[in-house]
């Protein structure tokens, strides 16, 4: 059986699960800990899967914990990918005058299911939804925020302006999915971002929060050292401290605990914003790899105990991360065997104001129909 069999059997079991994404989070809460989501903070988190399709499951999903906060909450993402059980559920749900990110995520599927669809060579068929549920004000749920990927065509540095077309192409998207005009300005500083890579980074997604105030998010890839990232900050214009970028990744590069930094930058009109965040990947995660999503505790480890030592994270929270990618688990459904698969993609830390303000880990699970015998 090959992978699109498999998924679309997954996506019918899981249609007979449940009629909702909350149903099936409702039976994976012995897999989450209350050290990472308590249980207020998880009846909030089931008012934002009440929307969703069970189907969504059977794709990534996940979640953004704030490790360097006590009060155990979570925001939440998923993925949607065209052409499937869960893209046609957001293209019927778009309602343009009510709806504003339902309706950017249906455009965005329409435009990237042609096969002539420029958008669609660069980024394919597949976007990142995220919901603050954790920050969002009580009885309030905010549209998500739009993240594209380009994974069909990677935008990689290459020293001159080959790749600015593609720039464009994703920047105008996410920015019309997100219900804003075209402001040139953005273009401008996203084409500087672009030129002040190196081979060897990508742009990894370009994002937009509909409900947040107006940035388009660029998350680049493929740095090394540090020095890397504050040479890259020097020539993207960064106006931020390099100094404090180099402190906060230096007990992580002493220890070798990551392979992989991202540079997550925030794109105004007029300037790249003050706040920066560098994300630390333990393995290299390619969208072409077919083991993508397998992880193992032994991969973090190492960063985990940087985290503890350096302060930056609640100690109860990293224990329960230690805990989180350990193996694949078997459960029994009303439609048959799934495989339940967890792993942490990456840690991010948050700078702003020349110092390490956040620690933020993301977790995340995978739902697959296990094969009938």
């Amino acid at each position: 059986m090959n992978f699109e069999e498999r998924l679309a059997i997954t996506q019918e079991r899981l249609a007979a699960e449940a009629e909702s994404l909350a149903v099936l989070l409702e039976r994976l809460r012995g897999h989450i800990s209350t050290a990472l989501i308590g249980n207020g903070e998880w009846e909030r988190l089931l008012g934002c899967a009440r929307e969703l399709p069970a189907t969504i499951v059977a794709f990534p999903f996940g979640f953004e914990l704030p490790l360097h906060d006590s009060r155990p909450g979570a925001d939440f993402g998923v993925s949607v990918v065209g052409g499937t059980g869960p893209a046609s559920f957001f293209k019927q749900k778009a309602e343009p005058e009510t709806a504003k990110a339902s309706s950017g995520v249906a455009w965005l599927l329409s435009e990237t299911d042609a096969e002539d669809s420029l958008l669609r060579e660069v980024v394919g068929r597949k976007m990142m939804l995220e919901y603050d549920v954790a920050s969002a004000p009580d009885g309030a749920l905010p549209d998500p925020g739009i993240f594209l990927r380009p994974a069909g065509r990677p935008i990689t540095g290459d020293g001159a302006n080959g790749r600015i077309r593609d720039v464009g192409i994703v920047l105008d998207a996410t920015v019309s999915a997100a219900g804003w005009a075209p402001d040139p300005g953005e273009q401008r500083q996203a084409e500087r971002v672009y030129r002040a890579q190196t081979a060897d980074t990508r742009i990894e997604s370009f994002g937009a929060f509909p409900s947040r105030e107006r940035a388009v998010r660029l998350a680049v890839t493929g740095f090394r050292t540090s020095q890397d990232v504050t040479a890259f900050l020097d020539r993207a214009g960064w106006a931020g401290s390099r100094s404090a970028v180099a402190t906060a990744i230096a007990p992580f590069e002493e220890r070798g605990s990551f392979v992989e930094l991202g540079v997550h930058l925030d794109v105004h009109g007029d300037s790249l914003g003050s706040k920066l965040g560098l994300s630390f990947l333990a393995k290299e995660r390619r969208a072409s790899d077919p083991r993508y999503w397998l992880d193992s505790p032994d991969l973090w480890a190492a960063f985990i105990d940087g985290l503890r030592e350096t302060g930056l994270a609640v100690p109860a929270k990293l224990a329960a991360l230690g805990d989180w990618s350990r193996g694949l688990t078997t459960l029994f459904g009303d439609s048959g065997v799934f495989v339940l698969l967890r792993g942490i993609h990456h840690f991010k830390l948050v700078l702003e104001n020349d110092r390490t303000e956040q620690a933020k880990g993301y977790a995340f699970m995978v739902l697959i129909a296990a094969p009938q015998s």
